[in-house]
């Protein structure tokens, strides 16, 4: 039977006192600014708030286990996780089961902000995440395309509060706002028509009551000491809906049972250390998790129960500093290889090498010492191999195929990569890295913003640097070869579409330097060797990269296509052999 919970400010007051907390197995908040303001349209116009589940924590256990507290400002680089709490002693509390996304919504809606990255700026740049808060408008018309009927939305504070057909109310003040005179008052600071004055105080006395004096919050309460059964609640009531991670739940254990380490600070921690590097990629704590677990030889890499015993997590906690470190260096290798979220075909690759640095006690050095050379150019091209073969090495049986790996590396690995011995039992696990001719011919045809035409570039290419910053580039400009330029030059309708399509293959493509590429812009590629190079450096570098003759117009695009088009696939043939 579900009990009834009071009204949305009473709520919020409960949070802003810590009554309510985010027990360690509640991940982190997912909402975007857009659902939020769908929850509070679904608000406005009645629909049910949804009834949420609490466990109510008796004083005496209150500090028996790890709390936090809910976002109130997020912000997606800088403040994105759930804040933890200090140990409460002897305090009631209650902690929130099923409902966590709604009452952060709520509280970020109503009392915080909301920052998100703004598309194409950089992230490290200091205006890529304005602050917004929200707001309603109180003279909106219902949107028909979207059945929302109040526009809530994120805005930042300091633009005009009253247009032409909108009047911004900050949906936070409604806090503090008292009933009607307040209200009226507020509205009268605008000039507005006698309906437009009626419809602005129609909405915010609506908002008002929806915070202030409906009674929407009924929730089931739990009251039961047992850990282990509030687990089994937590999972049954979270098989649906947003996926929650079985690792969320595993990590509550590893939670509990550091002694003197916080777990889910150091994953967090080492997560946004690793996808802050480089290019930046966007490897999870899930993945981060599993690494603890092959780092640590902890049983068979899996997300089972039966790992995450009091003696496991105790060796995983002495390990970790560690396997942090192995961590990191082994996402900086990646990166030196050129590699970044948007062209890592596979998080999971990440693991046997990281696993070989740790053995290895590796440090810094090994990223730029030349003893390592040779070692470094093995990861390399085995990484890259395994990410081209379609049949998907990182894929099913990923737990015991990590396992092998683990063990050969862990019985070769101690004077250099064993490549040998891990193709071997990649053999025997059938994930051979032996490439058909067909499988060949297909990746002659991987494309411009495929994630795999990096990883074939770097492989036929080993000899770039690809520490420094490379542009997939269009060797023959993409803009010279469209329909408009084609028939102004006598181009028929089949060879426009032929040049069409061989315009992003990868016979048109080369690694090149981000500077040297934006140089290079739209010339055609004869002219531009000719103008960047001099004497023997422009034999020298068409030579490297395989660009045979190249073309100063159309006319020698196709010739120049299928010549090079068989030169990479000789090469490729022998690299994969």
């Amino acid at each position: 039977m579900y009990k009834p919970g009071g009204t949305i400010k009473s709520l919020l007051t409960d949070l802003e006192q810590h009554t309510y907390v985010l027990p360690a197995i509640q991940r982190e908040f997912v909402w975007s600014a857009e659902q939020i303001c769908r929850l509070f349209d679904s608000l406005m116009q009645g629909y049910p708030f949804g009834t949420m589940l609490f466990w109510n924590i008796n004083p005496e256990n209150s500090d028996k286990f790890k709390f936090f507290d809910f976002v109130r400002t997020y912000h997606e680089r800088d403040n994105p996780h759930c804040p933890p709490l200090p140990i409460q002693y002897n305090k009631p509390l209650v902690a929130v089961l099923d409902g966590q996304q709604r009452m952060t919504a709520l509280n970020i809606g109503l009392r915080g902000s909301y920052a998100e990255k703004v598309k194409w700026k950089w992230w490290s740049s200091p205006d890529a995440f304005p602050t917004k808060r929200m707001y309603l408008n109180l003279l909106s018309e219902a949107n028909f395309e979207t059945d929302d009927k109040f526009e809530f939305v994120f805005r930042e504070d300091g633009l005009s509060e009253h247009e032409a057909k909108s009047l911004w109310f900050p949906v936070g003040e409604i806090l503090g706002l008292s009933g009607g005179p307040d209200m009226q008052d507020w509205i009268e600071k605008f000039e507005l028509q006698k309906e437009q004055r009626k419809t602005a105080y129609r909405t915010l006395d609506m908002l008002y009551r929806v915070i202030h004096t409906d009674q929407l919050i009924s929730y089931y309460e739990e009251k039961n000491q047992d850990i282990e059964r509030v687990l089994s609640i937590f999972i049954r009531i979270n098989s649906g809906g947003t996926k929650l991670s079985y690792s969320d739940l595993l990590l509550s254990v590893a939670v509990a049972q550091w002694q003197t380490l916080d777990a889910r600070d150091e994953i967090h921690k080492v997560v946004d250390e690793m996808n802050s590097i480089g290019s930046r990629f966007n490897f999870s704590k899930d993945l981060v998790l599993k690494a603890g677990l092959m780092l640590a030889d902890i049983g068979n890499v899996g997300f089972k129960v039966a790992n995450f015993t009091h003696e496991n997590m105790t060796t995983l906690e002495s390990k970790w500093k560690g396997i942090r470190k192995a961590l990191v260096l082994a996402t900086h290798l990646l990166s030196s290889f050129g590699f970044n979220g948007q062209v890592l075909r596979a998080d999971s690759a990440l693991l046997p090498i990281a696993y070989y640095l740790y053995i290895r006690k590796f440090g810094d050095s090994y990223l730029t010492d030349n003893k390592y050379v040779d070692d470094r150019h093995e990861i390399r091209q085995w990484l890259v191999k395994t990410l081209l073969k379609s049949s998907g090495i990182w894929g099913s049986g990923l737990d015991t195929f990590l396992g092998r790996l683990r063990d050969v590396i862990n019985n070769h690995g101690d004077s250099g990569f064993p490549i040998n011995e891990i193709v071997s039992e990649m053999n025997k696990s059938g994930k051979s890295l032996t490439f058909e001719q067909e499988e060949m011919e297909d990746l002659l045809d991987v494309q411009y913003g495929q994630p795999l035409t990096f990883s074939v570039l770097s492989l036929l290419f080993s000899h770039l640097d690809l520490s420094h910053h490379f542009h997939i580039d269009h060797v023959y400009p993409k803009s010279k070869l469209v329909k408009r330029e084609l028939e102004a030059l006598g181009f028929s309708v089949a060879e426009i579409d032929l040049f069409g399509e061989m315009a992003n293959k990868l016979p048109n493509l080369q690694l090149l330097q981000g500077a040297i590429n934006v140089q290079k812009q739209a010339q055609s590629p004869a002219q531009w060797a000719d103008d960047a190079f001099t004497g023997a450096q422009r034999p020298a570098y068409v030579s490297i990269n395989m660009l045979g003759t190249l073309p100063r117009d159309p006319k020698g695009f196709e010739d120049f296509f299928t010549a090079r088009r068989n030169l990479l696939q000789q090469r490729l043939s022998a690299l994969l052999a």
